[in-house]
């Protein structure tokens, strides 16, 4: 069995089409079709099932297609601290952040990192499944809420916060420190849709005290959300991350009591991920910025 016959493998289940595997692969579709029938002897069992011009990938096939993802990711690891010994800096990091303040808070950290590693490809994405992308190895690290639940995954927690009610200065409430979550229920609620997590931990804190809170009005625009609440077309709830992060003096931020609504923000990554110098460095230098906008009193990540 040869390394390059496996990468032939994978080319063909990520096209599930010979043919077009052959062209990504730069090669001829008779000379593809060889080498596998070559593996496939090799093992004893076929890779593929060929139904007309189909193709489906077997039981064994699945079997060698997770070996392969965990070979080309140590091999990749490999690669990455062989260049590191060396002192090399160019590279890519992919981060994955939740949508909405998290993704914000992870990207303000671009001009900073960019200064310090001019010549390393960074992105950062945005996906309600991070937790996901980094078992499946598409990204290098992820900003989620915890609990994580995988034994795959190797979380750093950074810190908690509380999610706070959120109307405009001259609202009605305006005035208070506190409320209960009870009475929220009895404004109109502008909110995130029921994918977004702070949407979902504000939905069971209202199932479990036995009420549902209705929103007016749902949108993925954080923008749009302030601009209603400003104009008090209702109110909202958001995290300490957001407050902290703009700062907006237009609008009042309201602790919730009696329960308080709060969450735990961490770093995860694959844990057989080698963790490169660059995405070291991009975690220290997010620790120390959640330190600067009063999130966490101290730096909890330490690499």
């Amino acid at each position: 069995m040869e390394f390059r016959q496996l990468e032939y493998f994978a080319a063909i289940c990520e096209e599930l089409h010979f043919t077009r595997a052959a062209e990504k692969l730069g090669m001829s579709q008779p000379t593809l079709s060889h080498q596998i029938k070559m593996l496939e002897d090799e093992l004893g069992v076929p890779l593929f099932d060929r139904i007309g011009k189909k193709i489906a990938i077997t039981e064994a096939g699945h079997i060698l297609l997770n070996e392969c993802k965990v070979i080309f990711s140590s091999l990749k690891n490999v690669k990455v601290q062989i260049m590191e010994l060396q002192k090399v800096t160019r590279g890519t990091l992919s981060i994955g952040a939740l949508p909405g303040e998290l993704t914000q808070l992870v990207s303000s950290l671009l001009i900073n990192f960019h200064q310090i590693y001019p010549e390393v490809q960074i992105k950062i994405v945005n996906f309600d499944d991070v937790v996901e992308r980094v078992i499946q190895n598409q990204i290098d690290l992820a900003i989620t809420i915890l609990p994580v639940e995988d034994d795959r995954v190797v979380k750093y927690p950074l810190y908690k916060e509380d999610i706070y009610l959120t109307v405009s200065k001259d609202h009605a409430l305006a005035e208070q420190e506190s409320i209960n979550f009870d009475e929220i229920s009895k404004h109109p609620f502008i909110m995130f849709p029921q994918t977004y997590k702070c949407r979902q931990i504000i939905d069971l804190t209202s199932s479990t005290s036995g009420f549902q809170i209705e929103p007016i009005i749902e949108t993925t625009a954080i923008e749009t959300i302030i601009s209603l609440v400003k104009a008090d077309a209702g109110v909202t709830a958001l995290s300490r991350t957001y407050l902290n992060l703009y700062n907006d003096t237009q609008l009042k931020a309201i602790k919730i009591e009696n329960p308080t609504l709060s969450r735990e923000i961490a770093i995860i990554h694959h844990k057989d991920k080698y963790l490169s110098q660059a995405a070291r460095l991009f975690m220290d230098l997010l620790s120390k910025h959640i330190v600067e906008l009063k999130l966490a009193e101290e730096m909890i990540v330490s690499n």
